[in-house]
This record gives C-alpha cells, structure tokens and sequence, in this order.
C-alpha cells in the first residue's frame, strides 16, 4: 500500500460542516436558490442530481414533481412528461424507482441482466407460457397498462392483482419492455425497442457499466462517506459489494486523482468528493458563492422551500447528518406512534433545515391546508426575514398546486400567517 493510502484521516483536508451542507444543498440545486427554469432546466437537475425519485403517493403532489419544483423555476409537471414520453431523454426504472438519462441505459442493461426478481419469479418461472401471452398482446395492442389486459389468475402481489401484471412488471425490470407513457400515472409498458432511440439498446461492457455506477454512486450522494457510497454501488451493480471491496475502489480513484477524500470538523469519518468539484469546496470554505450556482429568481434567505419526505438532502438519514434534524418519513408508522404527521417536508431556509410542515391539498375546495407546523428554534417565529419568506414560500407552492386558498390556522405563532405578508402573492387565507 502507498504511503498516500495509509495516511491517517487527520492528513486530509478539514472543512467546516457549513461548508459541506452548503455544498450538498447547491449540488442539488436547492441553495442558495433556484438556477434552473423551464424544460431545459428540468432535464439539468435531474443530470445533476443524478436521477429523480418517482412514488406513488399523492397528497400534495407526486414526490418527483415536488423535488423539481423545489429546484426548478417556472417547473410544470408537463416538462417532465415530455422529456419522458417524446423527447426521451429520460427513463424510470426499478424497484426504488427513478427517473434516470437515457443514455444511461446501455450500463443500465448490465443491472437488469443481473436481475434476480424475487417477488413472483416463482410464479412466472411455474407458468411458461404467460410471458408469451403478454408479448402477443404488446405487439397486437400496445402499448398497455395492467388493466388493458384481462389475465387468467388473480394474484396478491405487492406489483400486481393479476397474473399479466406481474409478468408485464416483471419483463419490465429484466428490459424486455419500457414505460412508454402514463395514463392516469398507470404505466404503459411497451418492448424496449420501441421506447428508447437504437443507440441506447445495446448493452455495455460489464466493466464500463461497473466504473460508470461507481461514478454515479458517489453523484448519488454528493459527498458520502464510506457506507453511503459503497450502498449506491451495490444497488446499481446488483452485487454484494464488501467494504474492502469499497475502499479498494476508493483508494484507486484517490490515488488516481479523481476522488479527494475530506474531514469535516466535528465527523469521525471521511467523506468523499470528486476532484473536479474542489473548486467549489474552496470557495465555499473561504465564504464564497460559486458563480455557477447564482440564483436567477429568489434566495432560500427569501423564499422559504418545503422539502419532499425522499428529498435526498434530508431523506434516509441526510437530515441528521448534513443538519443536525430529527426527520423520518411516518407515513408506514402507525397513526398513534406518529410524532409529527403523514406527510411532514422540511423547511428549508437559507442553508438549514428550520422547522416542519404537515400539508394536505383539499382538491375539491382548491385549498391548501397547513395541518401542523413546527420549528426547531422558538425564536425562528419572530423573526421578520423568516415570516417574510415562509410567506412567500407558501405561496409559492400554493400556486404550483393550481391553488390560491390557503388554510394556514395550524401556524403558529400567528403573526406569521398575517395577511398582510401575502399581500400582491394571490393567495387568499383562509
């Protein structure tokens, strides 16, 4: 081992943990504001972010959606469609299912050869001739949503009610078949050759698929340490990868130049970040904003912004780590061991998680309801600045939502849900 693998954690650079939340909050486009708009700005965040996490649960909007938003100025859930279902540039996939490039795809066959669906293989593997019956039906009918088809057994399966479903969920996670369109957010399936451009159906090199999802995992978590890292990587290449695995990787990566591991003051373990994004962690540590990263409309110190529950910056454990904030999804926690509510989103304001909000959209009144509200500091309610930009905030998404009512009585205290704040926003309180 080299003498520049076998130093200590202590030779490696220090920054401050403001530093490295600053700088997760701007590679994920959320700080200090939103710098990309429209279509185009949708497609680059999500090639920034790496993909975006598609879920099925509505209740405000879907998560996809709201992370885009929250990123995007000027976002609509149209732009999304279109680089999906007629540019195609973008593809969903998985069992945690996202939103990823289209040119991706060659490395992605690596990871769908690799499949080894567990959740009705047996039953597909114990009924040959089903796969066929559905290929028949595609390629007479297609594209086809689950319900298009009429299937022979009924089934109680997490993916499916009926024996056609799962074998269309099932040759969609091998490849054989694509997510074409939506109808109703039901996926329509369709073979793969009609969905994605020809250039992007063959499959990759093994090898470049694997240093790709290396690569990709460590987008993924913008600045992870060792066990974040190596759980990316493992998912993308569909094996077990052990730690020494891991940190031989790393240190190849490290002594190549390409990878540049951190201390940050306060954390036991190293972090890692790619080389090219040092710039950026140096400007940030001597004070300064990237050029790059300049908002085009409102800051986070403006205009407050709510955080989806998969938001990757506080989701999975992010919160406490980059924030210090106590934060879990509770929607499968039972109603009476919840602590704050069904779908809680952190409260971004400048460059800290500050508080918590339960939100409900009443479609038929078109009124957004603020259920319960919650801020870490007491003080943080009486503050001007603060009460300024969870105004507008709220507004902000409000408006996003198709709606200009909101019911803001769960605010406290109440000087900050005074009308006078939304005045000229359109929003009316309720």
């Amino acid at each position: 081992m080299s003498a520049k693998k076998a130093r200590s954690a202590n030779s490696y650079q220090s920054i401050s943990i403001s530093t490295m939340r600053r700088f997760v909050l701007g590679k994920q486009g959320l700080w200090p504001g939103r710098r990309w708009s429209g279509k185009t700005g949708a497609a680059q965040a999500i090639r920034e972010m790496g993909g975006v996490q598609v879920d099925p649960v509505v209740v405000i909007a879907r998560n996809h959606d709201v992370e885009l938003h929250s990123r995007v100025a000027d976002y609509h859930p149209d732009h999304l469609n279109e680089l999906l279902y007629v540019d195609r540039q973008f593809f969903d996939y998985g069992g945690l299912l996202y939103i990823y490039p289209m040119d991706e795809l060659p490395h992605w066959k690596i990871h769908m050869g690799r499949t080894q669906w567990e959740h009705g293989r047996d039953y597909i593997d114990q009924n040959p001739g089903l796969l066929d019956t559905v290929r028949a039906e595609l390629r007479t009918r297609g594209p086809l949503a689950q319900r298009d088809m009429e299937g022979t057994a009924r089934l109680d399966s997490y993916r499916a009610r009926k024996d056609v479903g799962l074998a269309l969920y099932y040759m969609w996670r091998l490849g054989e078949l694509m997510t074409a369109g939506r109808r109703n957010f039901d996926r329509l399936y369709d073979f793969a050759e009609n969905v994605a451009p020809p250039e992007h159906l063959i499959a990759g090199e093994e090898a470049a698929a694997e240093a790709y999802f290396l690569r990709k995992a460590l987008t993924m978590s913008a600045l992870p340490r060792l066990t974040e890292w190596r759980g990316w990587f493992a998912y993308f290449v569909r094996r077990t990868v052990t730690r020494a695995e891991m940190l031989g990787l790393i240190a190849a990566l490290v002594e190549a130049g390409e990878v540049t591991p951190l201390n940050i003051v306060g954390k036991k373990d190293l972090y890692y970040v790619a080389t090219r994004d040092m710039p950026l962690i140096d400007a940030l540590e001597a004070g300064v904003i990237p050029t790059a990263w300049t908002p085009i409309a409102a800051t986070t110190e403006t205009e407050v912004t709510l955080l989806t529950p998969l938001d990757p910056v506080s989701a999975r454990g992010r919160a406490a780590d980059l924030f210090d904030f106590e934060y879990t999804w509770e929607i499968y926690t039972p109603v009476e061991k919840r602590k704050w509510g069904y779908y809680v989103m952190p409260i971004l304001y400048g460059d800290d998680l500050v508080g918590r909000i339960d939100m409900k959209l009443d479609r038929k009144t078109k009124t957004m309801i603020v259920k319960g509200f919650w801020l870490e500091e007491a003080e943080t309610g009486t503050d001007k600045a603060f009460a300024a930009a969870l105004a507008r905030g709220l507004a902000h998404f409000a408006h996003f939502h198709g709606v200009t009512r909101l019911d803001a009585s769960a605010i406290q205290p109440a000087k900050l849900r005074a009308a006078s704040l939304f005045k000229g926003s359109g929003v009316t309180l309720v």
